[in-house]
């Protein structure tokens, strides 16, 4: 073996290893829970900040921080995570969708959180737990594999933890602790993922948001082994980060170049998209009828405010206005959301994709370099863009005609993350790019009307998949997909038109994105700010086009007003307790309300009243026989005095005679 090859594989083996340790913890949380733990990456970077600030900042021995950090604040992540995030929805029964938005909460909290104590920048001062040397990092991977092994084979937690795996509500009625399962795959989950982050930041930028991406990206190491194989996902990880290193030693020349060094460098992106799109799918457990729920109409009031609001910044001027443009753009991207998840009761985690497709394509066909097509003026460009990108809805589409859940928020977020990895990050589609406004809407009020123009146009879109009959058969898909199905209802068809529906209108809303701020930033359409989207839009209201502007203008002023990580930490709290309002704090408010109206003292109409002054007399008087319940109360109610001697029956004796039980008619 050359030397360039040993030190290659030794690299390989390096990344491979703290791919395997991201593994380990994601197959143990959802072994022990059955959810899969979007916030691993999100609990590494905490970690490594908080190693960081100890060692660095406070001048702590290495080994202390380590212990805090790995010993103590790990584990008590995870802990705290279970009892009173996880397990309150398990308690309640969730669907799917919730569990996996408290999980995208949780990630979209702490990475906020980082950002909003240790600032957004990057750090290249992490302390170094373990030697440069592949060696250890192996050995330590190796030697956790091992250890969860050996506990869940030969012990009898392994045993309860097999058994709760199997089935939960079995193992609870045989005796076991569940609960207590689940805590101990939380803690060590979170273990590992702190592990993980201490890792690698030494050998990375220790960023808030870039770093948590690069540890959910080897969550492909995990889905090839089916959540479930511990030394397949070693295996794979190994093997994943060896190929990796070995391929950065090719200098592939020609138009194909770009595309070639992109995929030597992200292969596990690769690994992530053929997971989640070829291979055999996950979760299917967590593929569950919704629980139907009656839509409750939004009061014109609040529509009255909402169009005030928008209105509102045409009286600004200077920076404000030039924050508010990216508003309404923002809005349009979210209403595909709605579309998607809302209307069509799918999850999607890579609109952001789309939106950044759109506003790509814009700069492309406006600039004369998108291949083959002319140069065209910046709004023909926009509607081109929409219409390209609308069928590419297809690449997410496609998939969820045999996925649900899980297995399908795995390949929406997988197609997110290889756009932005072979696309929006190459030179060689990018570089030297920018993106003008149209002629005639170069001023800030100007462009701000026709993003408003454009937003009421998405607005009837999205109103008209409400109607008629296309209106019910999403409905039908949404609350139900198999029974939905059974009645006659194209699924797939519908799957299909909410995906391509919904790429349109991130598209279009990406475009405008793109022009409000005169340039095309690959960093406004990152997998990061999809999550972002997604648990924003569900927390607020899925199938609410109200509550996708009230989230767009809640996401721009924080961060606007506000230092970095506002929105994201707000967003995130409200989706780590999706499941207290799973309809959004609109619906929870008018549930409250409603409760608050149902303790008031009831008061008589005119009519009641008369009718209790009659009775109380009666009330006061011996009976001197039995008469039935309902002739009393007609007689009293018509102001004729109950008869006091038996009634006869009547021609289909449903009232009791003499000598009859007068409970008769209501026994039967």
């Amino acid at each position: 073996m050359s030397s360039l090859t040993y030190d290659l594989t030794l690299a390989g083996l390096s990344v491979g290893s703290a791919a395997a340790l991201t593994g380990i913890g994601l197959i143990v949380t959802y072994r022990a829970t059955g959810v899969l733990n979007f916030a691993h990456g999100a609990i590494a970077v905490v970690c490594a900040y908080v190693l960081r600030q100890c060692v660095v900042e406070w001048g702590w021995p290495l080994w202390a921080g380590a212990t805090v950090t790995l010993l103590v604040l790990a584990p008590g992540i995870g802990m705290v995570l279970e009892r009173f995030v996880f397990r309150p929805l398990a308690v309640l029964g969730s669907d799917p969708v919730q569990t996996l938005v408290a999980s995208i909460g949780v990630f979209v909290l702490l990475v906020g959180g980082a950002a909003l104590l240790w600032g957004q920048g990057a750090r290249d001062d992490a302390p170094e737990l373990v030697s440069a040397d592949p060696w250890g990092q192996l050995a330590v991977a190796l030697l956790l594999a091992a250890g969860v092994g050996t506990v869940t084979r030969w012990t009898r937690f392994g045993r309860e933890l097999r058994a709760v795996v199997d089935d939960r509500r079995l193992a609870v009625l045989g005796g076991i602790d569940a609960d207590r399962v689940a805590a101990a795959g939380w803690a060590f989950g979170s273990f590992t993922a702190g592990l993980t982050g201490v890792l690698l930041a030494p050998y990375v930028r220790l960023d808030p948001y870039g770093m948590p991406l690069l540890v959910m990206e080897v969550v492909a190491v995990a889905v090839a082994a089916r959540m479930r194989s511990l030394p397949v996902a070693v295996v794979t990880a190994l093997a994943i980060g060896v190929a990796q290193s070995q391929l950065t030693r090719l200098h592939p020349s020609g138009w194909s170049a770009p595309l070639l060094q992109a995929v030597s460098t992200n292969l596990f992106v690769v690994a992530l998209l053929i997971a989640a799109l070829a291979l055999p799918r996950v979760g299917t457990r967590d593929a569950l009828p919704r629980t139907a729920t009656a839509r409750v109409p939004t009061p014109p009031g609040a529509w009255i405010v909402a169009a005030v609001l928008f209105l509102l910044p045409l009286g600004f001027a200077g920076s404000d206005l030039h924050t508010s443009v990216q508003v309404p753009a923002l809005a349009v991207v979210l209403l595909s959301l709605v579309v998607v998840t809302g209307r069509g009761g799918q999850i999607s985690l890579g609109q952001a994709a789309y939106a950044g497709l759109g506003a790509l394509f814009t700069a492309l066909l406006a600039a004369g370099r998108f291949p083959g097509l002319p140069r065209l003026p910046e709004l023909a460009a926009l509607a081109l863009a929409v219409v390209l990108v609308a069928p590419l809805g297809l690449l997410t589409g496609w998939p969820a005609i045999s996925r649900r859940g899980l297995a399908l928020a795995l390949a929406t977020f997988a197609v997110g993350v290889g756009v932005s990895r072979f696309v929006f990050a190459q030179p060689y589609a990018i570089s030297g790019l920018s993106l003008g406004r149209p002629t005639g809407f170069e001023g800030d009020r100007a462009y701000y009307v026709l993003e408003l123009t454009l937003l009421a146009a998405a607005l009837l879109a999205t109103w008209l998949l409400r109607r008629g009959r296309t209106g019910r058969a999403l409905a039908a898909m949404r609350d139900h997909e198999s029974g939905a199905s059974a009645a006659g209802v194209q699924v797939p068809s519908l799957k299909l038109l909410a995906f391509v529906a919904g790429a349109a209108l991130a598209a279009l809303g990406g475009g405008l994105l793109g022009m409000g701020l005169r340039a095309f930033d690959p960093a406004a359409y990152d997998p990061v700010r999809g999550l972002l989207w997604f648990a924003a839009v569900v927390v607020l209201g899925a199938d609410s086009t109200l509550g996708a502007l009230a989230a767009a203008a809640l996401l721009v002023g924080l961060d606007a007003g506000a230092r970095g990580g506002v929105a994201a930490a707000l967003i995130g709290v409200l989706a780590v307790l999706v499941g207290r309002f799973p309809g959004g704090p609109y619906e929870a408010l008018r549930t409250a309300t409603g409760r608050l109206r149902s303790r008031r003292r009831a008061r008589l109409t005119a009519l009641g009243a008369r009718a209790q002054r009659r009775l109380r007399p009666l009330e006061r008087e011996p009976a001197s026989r039995p008469t039935p319940a309902g002739a009393t109360s007609l007689a009293a109610a018509d102001g004729a005095q109950p008869s006091q001697g038996p009634l006869a029956p009547d021609d289909d004796g449903r009232t009791g005679g003499a000598g009859r039980n007068p409970n008769a008619a209501e026994g039967r």
